[in-house]
């Protein structure tokens, strides 16, 4: 029985030891607790046998019983004032140790008070010689700081010095903070999927330095001689500001040599604190390659447009919509009401949310409703008077739009002027509309419906009486987004092929859906009302270049695995779009990729109220001639709209 009841206590013990192990903060403050009063006891005898040059004979365990509780009291006490028992073991920092450096600092201070001698009040430390309480707080500092760094000295040291290599051997690209804290994660993982061999950066004063014990190798352009040098398996791109030709290049270079493997850092929707880890790491994708750009924005700025504020954003379950809801969220809104049509993706939408922002739980209102619906309108804006609004909910599919002309007037036309009116009896501060680069000589319909939202916006917040602020964004095709061409492409891919372009010469303005929603915050805090803001989309892009790039990616070969046909021109659509800076012009902001539209048309109120009358009696025609009779008004209307009268057929 003695040898199962011995197993027994070792097994309670061991459990015990597990237990504290797991990490919490109650297990860590009393681990932390438990060594730092034997750290403070072991300290305190050894500051006694320096004083006594190492003399024996003393009774040391007397001293230590008389004074032995004021130091941790006082020590203890200071410890958990400077919040050291707040701190994370695994992650611990510069900040933390200089938090235990002014904690033993201050207890120390302390104790000499206490040491002083006061006519009025003897206590067991008056009279301690000066020597004690030095060498006790090198010694304190010493151990607690050394316990505190213990764990990350073996995560990211010891252990990366461990003679086993399990990970794929990986370049790493970008040798500053991001790269850095990719390498800080590989170490605590173990480097059980990547192993770095070196970093690559174009900062050439740090070649040849260290960083955690892995070399700054050289350059980026030296990719595929370093992959062939150190037997490359993996390249993790950890540069985020990398725009997509540079993108592209490390690409091609890696694929060049073999390497398939290739990561990139996400886009950082944290930005006070930017968590990147190998978790979070995503595979290069097609969007990266050809709409990535550099994109710099006042985040600050957009922090005090949106901090605390109630934020309604239309069309919110669209790619466009979830894009602005993810970002607004990152910047700290009081309420949050995301209003779209379709259940389906504001339910998507919420669990998204739910994943990436568990905080703003309670401060987010899912409302289905229809834009047309002005009643619903106005019962939303009296119930939750937002303080700001984006209004991204509308018809964008240009030859859609171009069978259902009188649907496009519902929703882009007549759908904005019901969000604007209801903005300005509920003295919404600034109301956003997303526009779009077809508006600009529009030739389909969905064009010259979005100009006259822009007309609309533009008209309701002169009224010297309405105190809304009216903002319009113009942008170009984003990578991705429902009904674009990427989408499309990946759904033929799928399916075996073959990829269709509609013209071999069709070329487009792109970026990816975060950073034109990035510029859009950033045109926010710009406009004082009345303002169209066109978005600088970088280079245009061919069609078909697109086309062969994701073939190639996904290691298939153009025109031979997969085929890719032209089928000509569809309704609406232009060969070359305009830049957004065509027209009238546009002059620049103070932010170089935002510029201001000139618009020459000159619409009052009274203009607007007008025009809407006549598509109002339009549309509520039920003939064969409403889409004819649409797009005559239209062009009535809409500067450089000329589009002749046709018939669409399925």
């Amino acid at each position: 029985m003695r040898p199962l009841f011995c197993l027994r206590k070792s097994m309670k013990i061991f459990s015990l030891l597990h237990e504290l192990s797991y990490p919490s903060l109650l297990r860590r403050i009393i681990f932390f607790l438990f060594f730092d009063v034997l750290i403070i006891t072991f300290s305190l005898y050894l500051s006694f046998l320096v004083h006594f040059d190492f003399n024996f004979n003393i009774a040391y365990s007397e001293l230590l019983r008389d004074t032995l509780l004021f130091f941790i009291v006082i020590k203890i006490a200071s410890l958990a004032v400077f919040r050291v028992y707040n701190l994370t073991w695994r992650y611990v920092g510069v900040s933390d140790l200089m938090n235990i450096v002014m904690a033993i600092v201050v207890s120390e201070m302390a104790l000499v008070i206490c040491s002083l001698p006061y006519t009025f009040m003897q206590l067991p430390l008056t009279g301690f010689s000066k020597r004690v309480f030095f060498v006790d707080g090198i010694v304190t500092l010493c151990l607690i700081s050394a316990l505190r760094i213990s764990k990350k000295l073996y995560m990211e040291v010891i252990r990366e010095k461990a003679p086993v290599r399990k990970g794929k051997r990986t370049l790493i690209v970008g040798a500053g903070n991001t790269g850095e804290m990719i390498l800080r994660d590989m170490a605590r993982n173990g480097y059980v999927n990547f192993y770095p061999i070196g970093f690559l950066d174009d900062d050439r004063t740090v070649m040849g330095t260290y960083m955690h014990g892995v070399k700054v190798l050289g350059t980026l352009d030296k990719l595929d001689q370093f992959i062939s040098q150190e037997r490359v398996e993996a390249v993790v791109i950890a540069i985020p500001s990398l725009n997509h030709k540079t993108l592209r290049g490390l690409y091609d270079s890696a694929q060049k040599m073999k390497v398939n493997n290739i990561k990139i850092v996400p886009r950082i929707y944290e930005f006070d604190k930017p968590d990147i880890n190998l978790k979070g790491l995503e595979d290069i994708s097609i969007e990266d390659l050809i709409g990535r750009q550099i994109i710099s924005v006042d985040y600050q700025g957009i922090r005090s447009f949106l901090n605390g504020k109630s934020v309604l954003i239309t069309g919110a379950g669209g790619s466009i919509g979830a894009e602005i809801v993810v970002q607004v969220c990152a910047f700290g809104p009081s309420k949050l009401i995301l209003f779209d049509i379709d259940e389906t993706e504001l339910h998507n939408l919420g669990l998204k949310l739910g994943r990436m922002f568990p905080h703003l739980d309670g401060q987010i209102e899912y409302v289905t409703g229809d834009i047309r619906d002005a009643l619903r309108v106005r019962e939303i804006f009296g119930k939750y008077v937002p303080q700001i609004v984006f209004h991204a909910a509308a018809y964008k599919h240009v030859p859609m739009m171009e069978y259902n002309p009188q649907e496009a007037v519902k929703v882009n036309i007549f759908g904005t002027f019901n969000l604007a009116r209801a903005a300005c009896e509920s003295l919404v501060e600034k109301f956003i509309m997303i526009s779009t680069d077809k508006a600009v000589r529009p030739t389909s319909v969905m064009g010259a419906t979005k100009r006259l939202a822009e007309y609309i916006c533009g008209v309701s917040g002169k009224d010297s009486s309405r105190l809304t602020q009216f903002v319009s964004v113009r942008f170009g095709n984003v990578l991705g987004s429902r009904g674009s061409v990427l989408p499309l492409f990946l759904d033929q891919l799928k399916h075996g092929g073959p990829l269709t372009v509609t013209h071999k010469e069709m070329r487009r303005y792109f970026m990816t859906i975060p950073e034109a929603v990035s510029l859009v915050l950033q045109a926010s805090i710009m406009g004082n009302g009345g303002e169209v803001f066109a978005l600088d989309m970088g280079e245009p892009v061919n069609i078909v270049d697109i086309a062969e790039e994701l073939i190639r990616i996904h290691s298939l070969e153009p025109y031979k695995d997969i085929d890719i046909k032209f089928t000509g021109l569809r309704p609406g659509e232009k060969l070359f779009e305009e830049i957004l800076t065509a027209e009238e012009g546009t002059y620049a902001s103070q932010h170089e990729k935002v510029f201001v539209a000139r618009n020459s048309e000159k619409y009052s109120l009274s203009d607007i109220d007008k025009i809407l009358e006549e598509f109002h009696e339009v549309i509520n025609k039920a003939n064969d001639e409403v889409p004819g009779q649409i797009r005559t008004l239209l062009k009535r209307y809409v500067k450089h709209y000329d589009q002749e009268e046709k018939s669409y057929e399925f």
